[in-house]
């Protein structure tokens, strides 16, 4: 059976197109088409000063893909909460599950309404599985588990997915809580999937996501690479561990690359 299901969030949003959107902006240097002439410009205007962003951006999709195939045919995942979804674009976490396994079930959690317009294409499921979208904070866990448990069965392990969503909380200690409180709700044998920005890699990226955030655009925050790796205190990390997410597990035969400012991992729940 085939669930299209979109939760609604508590009102109704309107898109904001006088001000630039990091989805949106993402999105563009992704090659997509979904953003507007004032994403366009942030986006330029950072590129302008690092260009390696772009590299990041295509790394970190990369590494997301990685992450999910490893979860379907080597963890045995067949369920996924991935959170922060972002705008649609090549390879999405249903598109990668199902195509290994298409009986995989997948919820979809954001709360900018650009995403929900586009919401059509995260719901596309094979037929043997599901997907469904969650118009909710990340801030609001308790009802991104409630809804999302009428797709999935949260008893049975299942892919957490925080892609380049954690960085959008200043709080360090608020970000660890609110993962802590998503994994304790999860069973033995989940899965937890993070990449975010990292600091102390390349200073010209630091600077040009410093002099973004002082735009007004809602900010992402880079953190130490050993903040990253504390959101996986007491689980078992899957090898090679926290790195540059070029680094994790790259596909057999592509050519070296070199450590750009993201960090991810991946880590089992005991």
């Amino acid at each position: 059976m085939t669930d299209h299901a979109t939760t609604p969030g508590p009102a109704d949003q309107k898109i904001d197109t006088s001000v630039p959107h990091s989805a949106r902006i993402w999105n563009y240097w992704l090659g997509g088409k979904d953003n507007y002439r004032v994403d366009e410009e942030a986006g330029d205007a950072y590129t302008a000063v690092f260009p390696g962003i772009v590299t990041i951006a295509r790394s970190s999709r990369a590494f997301l893909r990685r992450n999910i195939e490893y979860l379907v045919t080597e963890a045995g995942i067949r369920q996924f909460l991935d959170i922060g979804t972002g705008l649609p674009t090549a390879d999405n976490t249903h598109e990668v599950a199902q195509r290994l396994a298409p009986e995989s079930r997948i919820v979809y959690v954001d709360n900018d309404p650009m995403v929900l317009a586009h919401a059509r294409a995260l719901l596309r499921s094979a037929p043997e599985g599901a997907t469904a979208y969650i118009d909710a904070d990340l801030k609001d866990p308790d009802r991104i588990l409630t809804a999302a448990a009428e797709t999935l069965d949260l008893s049975r392990p299942t892919g957490l997915i925080l892609s380049n969503i954690l960085g959008h909380q200043a709080d360090y200690d608020e970000a660890r809580s609110i993962v802590k409180h998503l994994m304790d709700a999860l069973p033995s044998g989940s899965h937890l999937s993070i990449n975010d920005g990292s600091r102390g890699i390349d200073p010209a990226y630091e600077a040009a996501q410093d002099a973004y955030n002082e735009t007004g655009a809602v900010p992402y925050f880079l953190r130490p690479v050993d903040r990253i790796a504390a959101f996986f205190d007491g689980l078992d990390l899957v090898e090679p561990g926290v790195v540059s997410v070029p680094h994790w597990r790259p596909d057999p035969g592509s050519p070296a690359q070199d450590a750009v400012g993201e960090h991810g991992g991946l880590a089992r729940k005991p």
